[in-house]
């Protein structure tokens, strides 16, 4: 079966694989005791939404999962400006 993604669809999937990788890449400057839990999850955060279709909903989750990972990415460099001293 073949699927037919409108543009904002296509646009809107890319912006969501974006934001995965981006928390995944971010995650590996996690300490190593806590990178397996971490990338779980963010898998699952993910796959909560996965069939989500509605346009207004996926905007306001990625804008969120974005802060998040602004939040985790700051965390991370805090831990290693203090380990660095």
């Amino acid at each position: 079966m073949v699927h037919s993604f409108s543009l904002q669809d296509f646009l809107l999937r890319a912006r969501v694989l974006k934001l995965y990788r981006q928390a995944l890449r971010i995650a590996r400057r996690a300490p190593d005791h806590a990178q397996a839990e971490l990338r779980q999850t963010i898998r699952q955060e993910i796959e909560k939404n996965r069939y989500c279709d509605d346009k207004q909903r996926i905007r306001f989750l990625l804008s969120e999962g974005l802060e998040r990972v602004k939040d985790l990415d700051e965390m991370l460099d805090m831990q290693d400006f203090g380990s660095s001293n």
